[in-house]
């Protein structure tokens, strides 16, 4: 019994060396393999043989032990030993290891959560974070705004050169200098378009009038018979004649006839001078006393007729008119009603040439009758207007007459070229000019007598600049109802000047007025001064509107493109220390927008200095119209030149019609614009926190694990975070292979959370922990079990030695 005893004890103890043997093996077979956990075996005896109890002390004898002998070994266990493995750098971001307690959970086939230290991880094709043998890692994912979602487990995908993000501007830095120095601006730039004309309101149609020279009375063919009988006293006496048409018109009048009576006589004029067409029929007789020189009208005869002066007509007191024209004479005509603006001017009528005599004109154009929906004048007389013989281009008021009637013209240029008679007049070229109603359509503009319409149904785009600094292109449909109010206001909003009712508490100041003739304060904005359009910047040199010859573009309906050329001019320049920033910001889609932020010294005191900003953008785009304008406010600097505070300092753009977040609204920061003295004022954007659309190029993992993305424009975003696993008892996890465990009857439940949670370790990426195998120590208990495994096979060799010498016996 004793020997074969010995043999299967001995047996016992092979197998547990063989088992230690495998599992230092197994240890230093993966003391390469990447979170590896090695296993120590735990040795138990087996069974016993009793062959004595022992006994207790009694008073005869002092008591003795058990007597037992072992039968064997068992292994009782082996126990994975889960120390933290050495942390190693890795190249790799994808590569994460656990500093502390944990695994990483990943998915096994049919959605089987299993847990794993290996923390070498790469993308497959679908973005997703997968392990060498291909099991998802599982964490928290994100929506579509990049928001953690922690309601349940999923595979943590990074779509790297797919997914695209942009960054709304929250914030924008400034720096620079506002200084004190300089003038302060309160004299805004003022322009003015040229006066433009109303096309409602109808132009004469002169092409029928006509021009002629009045018939000379002739004084050759008039008889003189001294033979009768009167009262004339005695003496010589002239007469001069001149011919009258219907409309009481005198032609030039004729040359002096002579004749000399006695006391009691009478004077015959005979053959009396007519006129061929018949237009002339009568002729006024104009006389001077006995011996004088000064005619006055006597009397009426028939032309052709004889008139017979005995002396019993008086001479009246209407002298003879001998005024007679000489020169190259144009005329105009216009509509005129008392106590209404005359029309615009007819076309030239003539040139007519005369010398020494009188100008007739007739035929001259009916004025119209308003009909539904017109608002002209109901016009009943016309107006003659005629150049000078040495002046060609300025056309006075020669008289006012009824349609119908027919005019003779003897008045000389000096009598219709003072201007200081109330009576005389220069001729209006432009006519009845715009007002707020006008049509736009209706909108005449002059170039010399050549009159044409400055707008066309299409769409307008207007380009202006201020400062120096182009505006952006704003668009504007001109339609049958569109009036000259609208396109002003479309000008001034697209223009971004700012008006007084803005800010309420900080008002917008009014401009002085330098202009000439004028008086009054300027309030920025457009509005119709003297037939033209007037606009008037917020103060400041680099708020100073400008208008020039490209600034609009009219592309019609029938697809053609036209330029209206409203000839702004400077009628005021701006005064004022200012200075301008032009940066850009970007919306939540990551559309780039312009800015300008202007700056003028708007007051400067004992204790401060007081700066006014304004911003523009041209991609701002409200509900309706298409203002600029987003924004004002004061800036003010103490005497050391320290930024106090701002009044507004916001920014708020619209985005209407765009799917972006709308208004995109940003703070501006001024803490390091300075108030100190400098030659020029300056300011400049330095730096703002938007961005516009980048592509996921690379990520990190945090220590919480978070996984960051890392965009192309700069922006980081989470795309997702993972989730760890620790047990109470993680020796008591059910090793799956390739380095996975699954949960086992003995762990507990798994504790899940992020890193740094719950007792749970930490994640450091890009790196990872090695195989915890300790090869030195594996290697002496390597050398205690093969130790172990010969000496139990010595015992057995000696047990076989001796049971030899038994069976030797019978011999």
């Amino acid at each position: 019994m004793g020997l074969t005893s010995a043999l299967t004890t001995a047996l016992t103890g092979l197998a547990a060396a063989e088992t230690q043997i495998d599992v230092i093996g197994n240890n230093l077979a993966n003391s390469q393999t990447v979170g590896f956990k090695s296993s120590d075996v735990v040795f138990a005896t087996q069974f016993l043989q009793t062959l004595s109890l022992g006994a207790a002390p009694n008073a005869n004898n002092g008591g003795n032990n058990p007597r037992q002998i072992g039968l064997g070994v068992q292994v009782a266990e082996i126990a994975a030993n889960h120390n933290q493995g050495t942390i190693e750098i890795s190249s790799s971001p994808s590569d994460l290891a656990i500093q502390g307690d944990g695994f990483f959970i990943v998915e096994g086939a049919d959605g089987e959560r299993l847990y794993t230290r290996n923390g070498i991880f790469k993308l497959n094709s679908d973005a997703e974070l997968v392990n060498s043998t291909g099991q998802r890692l599982l964490g928290y994912g994100i929506d579509d705004q990049f928001r953690l979602q922690e309601s349940n487990l999923v595979p943590l995908s990074v779509p790297l050169g797919t997914e695209s993000v942009a960054k709304a501007t929250e914030n924008v830095t400034f720096e620079g200098s506002l200084t004190p120095e300089g003038d302060v601006a309160d004299v805004s730039e003022v322009i003015q378009s040229i006066v433009l004309g109303d096309s409602s309101v109808p132009r004469p149609d002169a092409s029928e009038t006509l021009l002629g020279v009045s018939p000379t009375s002739d004084n050759s063919v008039v008889t003189t018979n001294t033979g009768g009988v009167g009262t004339l006293a005695a003496g010589t006496y002239q007469y001069r004649v001149a011919l009258v048409d219907s409309s009481g018109n005198e032609s030039t009048p004729s040359g002096p006839i002579s004749a000399t009576v006695g006391t009691g006589g009478a004077i015959e004029l005979g053959n009396l001078p007519s006129e061929g067409t018949g237009e002339f029929a009568s002729v006024n007789i104009y006389r001077t006393g006995p011996n004088g020189s000064d005619f006055f009208l006597l009397d009426s005869a028939a032309a052709g007729g004889t008139f017979t002066d005995n002396g019993s007509t008086p001479l009246s007191a209407n002298a003879l008119d001998n005024t007679t024209l000489t020169g190259n004479y144009t005329y105009m005509v216009t509509y005129h009603k008392n106590g209404e603006q005359e029309s615009r001017p007819s076309v030239l009528i003539g040139p007519q040439n005369v010398v020494n005599g009188r100008v007739t004109l007739s035929n001259f154009p009916d004025p119209p009758t308003p009909g539904t929906g017109e608002t002209f004048p109901a016009y009943d007389e016309v107006r003659i207007y005629r150049n000078l013989a040495g002046d060609q281009n300025n056309f006075y008021l020669v008289d006012t007459v009824a349609p119908g009637d027919v005019y003779t013209d003897s008045k000389s240029d000096a009598e219709i070229a003072d201007l200081s008679d109330p009576e005389n007049q220069l001729i209006d070229l432009n006519g009845p000019t715009i007002n707020s109603s006008t049509l736009l359509t209706n909108v005449l503009k002059r170039d010399g007598l050549t009159y044409s319409n400055a707008f066309e149904l299409g769409t307008l785009t207007y380009s202006g600049r201020k400062g120096g600094r182009a505006l952006g292109s704003k668009e504007f449909e001109i339609t049958d109802t569109t009036t000259i109010q609208d396109f002003i206001d479309f000008v001034e909003v697209s223009s971004g000047i700012q008006s007084l009712q803005l800010d309420s508490q900080n008002p917008i100041k009014a401009s002085e007025n330098n202009i000439p003739g004028e008086s009054g304060e300027l309030v920025p904005g457009g509005y119709i001064n003297d037939g033209g359009i007037r606009f008037v910047s917020n103060t400041g040199e680099l708020n100073a509107l400008e208008i020039d010859l490209a600034a609009f573009q009219i592309k019609t309906l029938d697809g053609s493109t036209t330029n209206p050329n409203l000839g702004f001019g400077t009628a005021q320049e701006a005064v004022g220390q200012s200075a301008a920033s032009d940066f850009i910001v970007y919306d939540s889609l990551g559309v780039p927008i312009n800015v300008r932020v202007t700056a003028t010294l708007e007051e400067r005191t004992d204790e401060q200095t007081v700066y006014r900003w304004y911003a523009d953008s041209p991609e701002n785009s409200p509900l309706s119209g298409t203002n600029v304008a987003v924004g004002t406010g004061l800036l003010r600097f103490d005497g050391n030149g320290s930024f106090i505070g701002a009044t507004n300092s916001r920014i708020a753009i619209e985005r209407n019609g765009v799917p972006s977040i709308s208004p995109l609204q940003f703070d501006m920061d001024f803490d390091l614009v300075s108030g100190l003295a400098t030659q020029d004022a300056t300011l400049a954007a330095t730096r703002q926190d938007g961005s516009e659309p980048g592509v996921l190029n690379s990520y990190v993992v945090g220590e919480d694990g978070t996984i960051r993305g890392v965009f192309s424009n700069g922006v980081t975003r989470d795309l997702g975070q993972l989730q760890l696993a620790r047990f109470a008892n993680p020796v008591g996890l059910e090793a799956r292979g390739l380095n996975l465990f699954a949960k086992g009857v003995n762990t507990g439940l798994p504790v899940q959370g992020a890193p740094g949670e719950s007792g749970i370790g930490s994640v450091i990426g890009g790196a990872l922990e090695l195989s915890n195998t300790d090869i030195g120590q594996d290697l002496v208990e390597l050398v205690l079990a093969s130790t172990q495994y010969r000496g139990n096979s010595r015992v057995i060799t000696t047990s076989q030695q001796l049971l030899d010498e038994l069976l030797n016996l019978r011999r």
